[in-house]
């Protein structure tokens, strides 16, 4: 069993609030939080909200999930709110224009999987799933007016985001600023004791969120802020917008290569966001890099091992070590393949969407255009031809089928 310290040391792992002071005061207040929870006997409530705005989850969502398990682990009441009422307003913080607002159909749709895709990190047993529909939904106009006499025109046009398309003349629209109002309500109705969300949600967190509890009568919530992971470029974040991602339903073998390609300077980032290891096992690693005990890429096989065992299993997790391995570095291709019997009139990008090697059209042509396409060796520079002949066909770094 951790002892205090221990565990608020393994909590406040990778976190950022953007300065020292607020750092060190949710520190202090989480402290506090868990030794009460130890000396009562009562468990502290977490959650963390996610707006289902897209179907598939990548590994850029999951760095939360990692804390709440955190804290399942140590023993905490977890929820997993589905944000099915903010995903209708869009959350503004990390966006230089309005998101589109998305329908209830929409909405709905899209959350089918939340849930399931997050267990590859929750435990079911132990997870709470609610949708935040449930008291938004009853709120009133008048309800809407006095949460909103708690803030300042002000404090929402001082955000960085919407003082820069301020500056740029894009415009803000006025139900954007309704989303924090939203999101701190949620800790509201939840009775929350500590939030979690990324560096993107600090105002909606440690300002709305505290602010709202504080004005109804409650204790305001410990914020948990979590750094943003990069993508597979180790510089901006991991976002489907710019194909940097780590998809976590794609397989062990896409996930296992595609951590083998983020740039080593990107892997203490990767550690101390994705993996379950302590800070003294990370701290330990990164000393053995820097003194040149151990080489980068077995590092990265290490961490890329540890993420991917989270997922599928070490099972999974080590026969896609073995297969990449083979493959890349022994440069062989895999001994089984699956198959794709070729149909008539196919084209190139006809035969990569059918066999399901690229997620879409547009995907499938930025690989063509990288020269990420080939067929026995011979790269393939135009999707829109027939497909040329039977062979194998390899798409990115990590795809291979057997076209008969």
């Amino acid at each position: 069993m951790m002892n205090i310290d221990e565990q608020v040391e393994l909590l406040m792992q990778g976190t950022e609030y953007g300065d020292e002071e607020t750092k060190k005061n949710m520190t202090a207040e989480l402290r506090q939080r868990l030794t009460e929870s130890q000396k009562e006997g009562r468990p502290l409530r977490v959650y963390c909200g996610y707006d289902p705005t897209s179907t598939d989850l990548h590994l850029g969502h999951t760095i939360s999930m990692r804390k709440l398990r955190q804290f399942q682990d140590l023993g905490h009441e977890v929820t997993f709110l589905i944000g099915s009422y903010t995903a209708l307003v869009g959350d503004p913080s990390d966006k230089n224009k309005a998101r589109p607002v998305l329908t209830q159909e929409q909405v709905a749709s899209n959350a089918k999987t939340y849930a399931e895709q997050a267990f590859r990190v929750l435990d079911p047993q132990k997870t709470i799933v609610r949708y935040n529909g449930e008291w938004l939904s009853e709120l009133s106009l008048l309800d809407l007016i006095r949460l909103g006499q708690n803030f300042t025109i002000q404090q929402f046009l001082a955000r960085e985001n919407f003082d820069k398309r301020l500056k740029s003349g894009e415009p803000v629209y006025l139900h954007e600023t309704f989303y924090a109002l939203m999101q701190g309500y949620d800790a509201v109705a939840m009775k929350t004791d500590v939030q979690i969300g990324g560096t993107d949600q600090l105002f909606n967190i440690i300002v709305a969120g505290r602010k709202l509890q504080e004005a109804l009568g409650q204790r305001p919530l410990v914020g948990v802020i979590c750094g943003i992971l990069p993508g597979t470029d180790g510089v901006q974040r991991m976002s489907k917008s710019t194909g940097n991602i780590v998809p976590i339903n794609s397989g062990a073998d896409d996930m296992y290569g595609k951590l083998m390609s983020i740039p080593d300077a990107a892997m203490e980032k990767f550690m101390n966001l994705v993996t379950r290891w302590s800070p003294k096992e990370i701290e330990t690693l990164l000393q053995e890099l820097a003194s040149g005990a151990m080489h980068p890429r077995d590092a990265k096989m290490k961490m890329s091992l540890e993420i991917v065992s989270i997922f599928y299993g070490e099972e999974q997790a080590q026969a896609a070590q073995e297969a990449f391995i083979k493959t890349f570095q022994k440069k062989e291709a895999p001994d089984e393949l699956p198959e794709y019997k070729l149909q008539d009139g196919q084209t190139i990008l006809d035969v990569i969407l059918a066999t399901n090697l690229a997620p879409s059209k547009a995907e499938a042509r930025r690989l063509i255009e990288q020269k990420g396409v080939k067929l026995d060796g011979k790269t393939l520079e135009n999707g829109a031809i027939p497909f040329p002949q039977k062979g194998v066909l390899q798409v990115g770094k990590r795809k291979y089928i057997k076209i008969i």
